[in-house]
């Protein structure tokens, strides 16, 4: 393999594609035996495999430069083809899911592969190519709107992750004065992104009625596999959380007001958890790179060995740059067996969290791509591939101090954990904004607004934004990329940080024995469904009341015994 910047990125042909793909499945149905159609499976996976990396590449490239106008071309071609392409994929998976030998593929492979195709096959339809073609356009769209964003703050052009990093000044009129140009800068596109999500739940609407779904909310649970919950299982969830992860945020939050010597906690206030500021890594990139290698090295042989892998290859591109896509990701490139991680570097806590959080999914991805033969069992559903990223930031606790000048990594360890049980509130609050969206009828900007400031009543009841007209009548949702570009997924991470702090509370007792069922987790990667898994890793239901009580009570009682020493 060569590093990330030397791959080759040849454009996929969908015509060669699609004919390769077609051979293959002849070759499937005309299988005499079971090895033979295992082998034709195994192709077909090689083939995806290819045209998985080109696309990764092209998306890649494409986010690190939105206005590279060859990966913006490139980036639109694969976005018509994908779901073209997936019609015949489709095809493959109805001739999987029927052969002769299923049961023999399900003796070897376990019956959840058969799961993924079910779903697959209900959820793709020649009939919805142009509306996926679409939705892609519109995520896009969006990306570019917000990438586009700068504004001058203190005579330096910022972006959005710019200006987050003013908002943790201890010059509490900066903070103001960031959170203010912040919310100009979303109020300027804000008629912009209220169209595209418009169209957006528009045209997802239109492909779940087609497909003869009774709502969207039915097409997203099946296409993201949520086999093992229903949207009233979430219902409760978040009602548990309202119960017991609410009043300990009221706390966290009380007791950072107190240490702020503040009368009243703004919303600019929030992320500023000490007078005298926050913890900030002291190292530049290079910096941060060189303590995340010692960390891995020292967890474990296997992370060692994976992140000398990352760092050998160049898999990621951190630093933030004009005409970059927001936020982090990690992303994959499945025919070199390599994760990579995208992230936008602000010289805050936050990068620290890219090299925990982000290498947290890397990790569990150069682990399945060695130990699984299935490219669908190489990652899970999301609620569970987040337990491998939120995991491993408590996991490298002990390693903080390696990021941030001396004494400064002890704090960090009661922000991170402050922050992680805190913000499960917000997590659910998004949840719960897109099923009020899509149980009604399509509501306008005012109504979307609305919806948002009902729900932070409930669940960030602490919340004030000051005279901030804007953000008061609820705009602060549209901030969140996922509502755009992932529907539905952001439950996911409230789920898993329920079961990454369950390690978090084992470690401190055997941290052995936590480590080896974290290592479990991610070497089954998507082999088994969500309750299974959970059984595996010896994780407690998060659905249930009591694991929720249970884990807020743990962590409070922790965080209480920090605040002494703080």
């Amino acid at each position: 393999m060569e590093k990330f910047k030397d791959l080759k990125y040849i454009r996929p042909s969908f015509e060669e594609t699609e004919n390769s793909i077609a051979a293959v499945l002849k070759e499937f149905n005309e299988a005499a035996d079971y090895q033979t159609a295992k082998e034709a499976l195994l192709k077909k996976q090689t083939l995806g495999n290819e045209f998985r990396t080109m696309a990764s590449i092209a998306h890649i490239r494409h986010d690190i430069d939105m206005a590279d106008p060859f990966y913006d071309e490139e980036v639109q071609y694969l976005n018509s083809i994908s779901p073209k392409l997936s019609v015949i994929m489709k095809q493959f998976n109805e001739a999987l899911a029927s052969s002769k030998f299923r049961k023999d593929f399900e003796e070897e492979f376990g019956d959840q592969l058969f799961k993924l195709l079910d779903a697959d096959i209900r959820t793709n339809s020649s009939e919805v190519i142009e509306e996926k073609i679409l939705e892609a356009k519109l995520v896009n769209e969006y990306s570019k709107i917000a990438a586009s964003c700068k504004t001058v703050f203190k005579g330096k052009e910022c972006n959005f992750y710019g200006l987050l990093k003013h908002m943790l000044s201890t010059d509490r009129e900066e903070r103001k004065e960031a959170l203010e140009c912040w919310a100009t800068l979303y109020e300027s596109v804000s008629d912009q992104l209220d169209d595209v999500y418009g169209r957006l739940c528009e045209v997802r609407r239109k492909i779940a009625n087609k497909l003869g779904f009774d709502s969207y909310i039915s097409f997203a649970y099946l296409s993201r596999h949520r086999f093992d919950y229903t949207p009233e299982d979430i219902e409760r969830f978040r009602n548990a959380v309202a119960a017991y992860i609410v009043p300990a945020a009221k706390k966290i939050h009380e007791a950072q007001r107190r240490r702020l010597g503040l009368e009243k906690l703004e919303y600019f206030d929030e992320q500023l958890f000490f007078p005298d500021g926050n913890s900030t890594p002291d190292k530049d990139t290079a910096g941060m790179i060189e303590a995340a290698t010692r960390m891995y090295r020292e967890l474990s042989k296997e992370t060692g060995e994976f992140f000398d892998f990352i760092v050998e290859y160049d898999l990621f591109d951190l630093e933030t740059k004009p005409n970059k896509r927001l936020g982090g990701y990690c992303s994959g490139l499945p025919k070199y067996k390599a994760p990579f991680i995208f992230s936008n570097f602000n010289k805050t806590s936050a990068d620290t969290e890219v090299l925990t959080h982000e290498a947290g999914h890397a990790f569990e991805s150069y682990i399945t791509n060695r130990n699984q033969v299935l490219s669908e069992y190489t990652h899970s559903t999301s609620e569970i591939n987040e337990i491998h990223s939120m995991a491993m930031e408590f996991f490298t606790e002990p390693w903080y101090p390696l990021f941030y000048p001396e004494g400064e990594g002890k704090r960090y360890v009661y922000e991170h954990l402050a922050d992680s049980l805190a913000n499960i509130t917000y997590l659910v609050s998004v949840d719960e904004f897109q099923h009020r969206v899509f149980e009604n009828k399509q509501p306008d900007a005012k109504g979307l607004r609305s919806i948002w400031k009902k729900i932070e009543e409930i669940y960030m009841p602490w919340r004030s934004y000051g005279d901030n007209e804007f953000l008061n009548n609820g705009g602060f949702w549209m901030q969140k990329q996922h509502i755009f570009m992932y529907p539905f997924y952001y439950v996911d991470y409230a789920l898993a940080m329920i079961c990454a702090l369950q390690f978090y509370l084992r470690m401190r007792e055997d941290k052995e024995d936590a480590w080896n069922d974290y290592m479990k987790l991610c070497s089954l990667g998507g082999s088994l469904g969500y309750f299974d898994l959970l059984k595996q890793a010896d994780l407690k239901n998060p659905f249930k009341e009591e694991t929720i009580k249970e884990v807020a009570e743990g962590v409070e009682k922790i965080l209480e015994e920090m605040e002494k020493d703080l």
